[in-house]
């Protein structure tokens, strides 16, 4: 796992308005049992990280240059027009306790359902939650697409591969992750929708329309808030 870091100031009577003409991006820090800190984070700095990092990567925070231990990006607040991050909340990580967090699925190689066959790729899940120590913990779980050789193979939750002191918590280890069908057109899956045979026609790539679907779907997610794994406590 690569290794990131944030440097923060204390904001001390900082006026919001202050902190983001100057490039700042106000931050909230808490957990373990210790007080709530107010933060300023360098909105580039902190935008480096947030690019690569995702919500199960540990992060090693400074506070006025003084080691603060790790965190993860507990919640992400956007502005809902420009999409530009306005404010964040990190968790502090005992990395000597077990936690639960959602991890990212990685769908890595070719089906050959849909490569040699013209089928069309259908992922039903996109991360799992797991329980783990903060050292066994992984920024995202490869899900080999490779092994959808025919229509009648699916990967499921229990044939994910997992780190040694990683366990999946939910879906069910029978929850179907990946699967190959044969090709759909739009025609067919909007029928399928209206009859709700289809929980999530996104999840859907047709033949011949993956560029703007994947278009249409990164358009859709631009600006929304990141995920949360649990109630913030104090």
């Amino acid at each position: 796992m690569d290794k990131y870091l944030l440097n923060g100031l204390l904001r001390g009577d900082q006026k919001i308005e202050a902190v983001r003409a100057s490039g700042g991006l106000l931050v909230n820090v808490y957990g373990v049992g210790q007080p709530n800190q107010d933060l300023v984070l360098p909105y580039k700095e902190f935008y480096k990280v947030y690019q690569k990092a995702s919500e199960s990567t540990l992060i090693d925070l400074q506070v006025n240059g003084t080691d603060a231990g790790k965190v993860l990006i507990q919640e992400v607040q956007s502005d809902p027009v420009s999409g530009k991050v306005v404010h964040l909340d990190l968790r502090r990580i005992d990395m000597n306790k077990s936690l639960v967090v959602n991890v990212e699925l990685n769908f890595v190689g070719e089906s050959p359902a849909v490569k040699s066959l013209g089928g069309t790729l259908v992922k039903s899940v996109e991360e799992v939650e797991v329980e783990c120590l903060p050292k066994d913990l992984v920024e995202h779980i490869d899900v080999d697409l490779s092994v959808l050789k025919t229509y009648d193979d699916a990967i499921k939750v229990k044939d994910l591969p997992l780190p040694a002191g990683v366990v999946i918590l939910s879906p069910n280890a029978d929850n179907i992750v990946a699967t190959a069908i044969p090709a759909l057109t739009e025609e067919q899956i909007k029928a399928m929708e209206e009859e709700n045979q289809v929980a999530d026609v996104s999840k859907i790539e047709v033949v011949g329309k993956k560029e703007e679907l994947a278009e249409g779907e990164e358009a859709a997610t631009e600006g929304k808030d990141a995920p949360k794994d649990e109630e913030k406590k104090d």
